[in-house]
């Protein structure tokens, strides 16, 4: 005969007060960072402006470092030329009279 083991049901699972208390304030704080999350979330989708942004028109004789300390005085023009660059796509540094450039918002 062969002797079969008797598997006791375990009880369930207890929490002590303290155990409470750390579930509840970890549950607290789960919600207050999601809400966090979800408001810097909303704020940023209507930063966004419904605006267009800023273009220039190129004239004959104007090179990207004049455009660039025009649209930002004060700042470094080679970080201006380079955000220009960027949001028009262009591989160099050469324009073409009569090219429209969308120029950084300020």
């Amino acid at each position: 005969m062969v002797a079969q083991s008797v598997r006791r049901p375990q009880p369930p699972l207890r929490l002590t007060r303290r155990g409470r208390v750390v579930v509840i304030v970890l549950l607290a704080l789960l919600a207050s960072v999601a809400s966090a999350v979800l408001f810097t979330t909303a704020s940023r989708a209507s930063d966004d402006p419904a605006v267009p942004a800023p273009t220039i028109t190129v004239r004959p004789g104007d090179t990207l470092w004049e455009i660039a300390t025009a649209v930002r005085p004060g700042r470094d023009a080679r970080d201006a030329v380079a955000e220009i660059r960027r949001l028009n796509h262009l591989g160099g540094y050469d324009l073409q009279p009569g090219q429209v450039l969308t120029l950084p918002r300020t």
